[in-house]
């Protein structure tokens, strides 16, 4: 079955072309212009991503990130987000609520459908691996479910998250440098942004609560994931 992909975005010019793009890279598009409407189609559709623009009529694309992260039937939903070259500070947002990557306007249609297509292949490689279930102290990681336990309770996170925690559990106590995490975790064969690295680390141990002392920074370096006590 192909992947829905819901493009949120009030240019119809937009629309026109990625709504094209995503055909011919076989996936099925989903389309809305304005921010109530995409909260409304991510809850019925359950679509495999969604592009934000965050310029949106009513309600603009942070509320509905916000939104989306906070419902458990599309928190797991990777989104990435649409941004103005210059808003750098909706970026940081952006990436604080819950996006899983950003391409900044002007952007190349292909190279959008390149990270839908590395995002989406992140989340299969996960739930394809057999037999991989990982642990430390009392946080349980079930690779190939994409879940993650604490306690015996369940954590909500998004596919940047769970990957970018069970890369630092599967290395730990090796030091992973910011560029490497980028690399690994986003794809990204050209690091440039390491603060998207610190964002997502930032919300990653705000969810782990007490378990987050496992996730150590090293400073001018990057994050390390301690041994357990």
């Amino acid at each position: 079955m192909k992947s829905k992909i819901l493009i949120v975005d009030d240019e119809p010019d937009a629309l026109e072309v990625l709504g094209f793009k995503l055909r011919e890279a076989g996936y099925v598009p989903l389309f809305a212009k304005d921010g109530a409407r995409a909260i409304a189609i991510a809850r019925d559709e359950r679509p495999a991503l969604i592009v934000l623009d965050l310029m949106l009529p009513e309600v603009d694309g942070l509320e509905v990130c916000k939104i989306l992260r906070r419902d458990s039937g599309t928190a797991s939903i990777p989104v990435i987000m649409l941004t103005a070259r210059a808003a750098e500070m909706d970026r940081v947002l952006g990436l604080e609520l819950g996006a899983d990557d950003y391409v900044t306007k002007p952007f190349s249609p292909r190279e959008l459908v390149l990270r839908i297509k590395k995002l989406l292949s992140r989340s299969q490689a996960a739930s394809e691996e057999v037999g991989s279930r990982l642990r430390l102290g009392e946080l349980d990681i079930d690779v190939p479910r994409h879940e993650v336990s604490l306690s015996g309770q369940p954590l909500v996170l998004t596919a940047t998250e769970f990957k970018l925690l069970e890369i630092l559990v599967r290395r730990r106590g090796r030091v992973q440098s910011r560029d490497r995490l980028l690399q690994d975790v986003w794809g990204y064969e050209n690091p440039i942004d390491s603060r998207t690295v610190d964002t997502h680390m930032r919300r990653l141990r705000e969810k782990l609560g007490e378990s987050a002392h496992y996730l150590e920074t090293v400073r001018g370096v990057g994050y390390r994931c301690l041994a357990e006590d």
